[in-house]
């Protein structure tokens, strides 16, 4: 399991006071309403810097953050293609089921009967439901509809899966 996680994806600034126009990668924007500080950086290390919010708004897809110690144009600039990141012990509480993303990358997807599929690649959201990409060891893939009839049990400590597979999803090799 990470230690931290990746709420928003930095895309520009906005206005000449520093504010950063963000995507984003949490299903609920609001929960940048609870964001006291976070860290920005181009990835996830240990000497990240930490920043405080100042302010929060919302317009169309995006969130618009000022952060305390930005205040200006060209400081907010620097920070285009970072990422927002949160400790995970702040991250909100998912419902029953419901998992974060990196915390599903990379793991062992296996079918009821025990056979390996492979490894967990990607996650598509759809809108509808999300699908896995799982990558077997010849590098084919497979696409698995992220639904309860299909996902049967993750298990986070185990890094693994089962599912199974709806009739026809595969080809079978002849």
């Amino acid at each position: 399991m990470t230690k931290f996680l990746q709420i928003g994806k930095i895309v520009n600034t906005h206005g000449v006071r520093g504010e950063l126009k963000i995507i984003p990668l949490t299903d609920d924007a609001k929960r940048f309403d609870k964001l006291k500080w976070a860290y920005i950086s181009q990835d996830i290390s240990e000497n990240m810097e930490r920043y405080n919010v100042e302010k929060v708004r919302y317009h169309k897809n995006f969130v618009y953050l000022k952060f305390k110690e930005i205040s200006s144009l060209d400081q907010g600039e620097k920070f285009k293609n970072s990422y927002i990141i949160i400790d995970r012990k702040d991250a909100v509480t998912l419902p029953k089921d419901s998992f974060f993303i990196c915390d599903l990358v990379g793991m062992d997807v296996f079918e009821e009967s025990g056979q390996a599929l492979g490894k967990l690649k990607e996650v598509i959201k759809t809108g509808s439901n999300d699908v896995y990409i799982v990558k077997n060891q010849n590098g084919s893939e497979i696409l698995i509809p992220a639904l309860k009839s299909v996902v049967k049990d993750v298990s986070i400590e185990d890094n693994k899966m089962v599912v199974n597979l709806p009739e026809g999803l595969i080809d079978d090799e002849i």
